[in-house]
């Protein structure tokens, strides 16, 4: 398939709406409706809403770095931008369902490409049992919270939590703890991405947690469960020379 018909989208910042004006004066602004591909200008952040926001129509999006890391992003240019496109490198990735209970019994779902992450809401540790596959895994993690990431998420928060970089096409999901307490040791564990993870707050009005998925957070949860989703798949464009799986390798080797 060949791209023609682009559709910008851009953050707030000075820099990616400079980047807006000056593209749009070069190529045709479409709809999203009516392109058959998403150009996002911004960082990261961006990148990942707008996933979230026009993923699910299928339409592949190609970022172009206007922001202060980049990571999933490309390089911004203004040359040769729908040749750039055409010769990207097409790489799916799904994203992780997280559906969440809190203390009212009321019921929240999300979608996250990074990760699902649970954190305490006050000055008290929290108090997590893990469940893997319907089988408890660890009766109670002290600590200041718990996440499990994608390949895509695994070098963002899950890295910085000192969780392992997984490789993009990598059939694994990184269960990383964040400062955890007890037991002593444990910095978690590496999963079969088939699998369905379960946290269960332990004294969740005493010990408040909260559990972000994307751009959704839920306050004082009791139960969450996490699994990858079947269904739901986004198509991300990188140039030739920056792939995804290129930029997880050289990110191992980084100082």
């Amino acid at each position: 398939m060949k791209f023609n018909k682009v559709a910008f989208i851009a953050s707030n910042s000075k820099e990616a709406q400079k980047a807006l004006k000056e593209l749009s004066k070069i190529y045709s602004n479409n709809d999203v409706d009516k392109a058959d591909v998403i150009v996002a200008l911004g960082g990261d952040g961006l990148l990942l809403s707008v996933i979230e926001t026009y993923g699910i129509k299928k339409i592949p999006i190609y970022g172009m770095n206007r922001g202060t890391i980049g990571f999933l992003m490309n390089t911004y240019s203004k040359q040769n931008l729908i040749e750039r496109i055409n010769n990207a490198v097409r790489t799916k990735i799904s994203p992780l369902v997280m559906e969440a209970i809190d203390i009212d019994e009321k019921k929240y779902k999300g979608i996250a490409i990074n990760e699902v992450s649970l954190l305490r809401q006050s000055r008290m540790t929290a108090k997590v049992m893990i469940n893997v596959n319907n089988k408890k895994r660890l009766n109670e993690l002290v600590c200041d919270g718990v996440m499990v990431a994608t390949p895509a998420g695994s070098t963002a928060y899950n890295l910085s939590a000192n969780g392992p970089i997984l490789p993009i096409n990598s059939k694994l999901l990184s269960l990383t703890s964040i400062c955890a307490f007890r037991p002593r040791r444990w910095r978690g564990a590496l999963l079969p991405k088939t699998s369905t993870v379960d946290f269960t707050v332990k004294e969740p009005k005493i010990r408040g947690v909260s559990a972000t998925a994307g751009n959704l957070e839920v306050r004082n949860v009791k139960s969450v469960n996490i699994k990858l989703s079947t269904k739901l798949s986004f198509k991300l464009l990188f140039d030739t020379e920056s792939s995804l799986e290129e930029k997880f390798i050289n990110e191992q080797f980084s100082s």
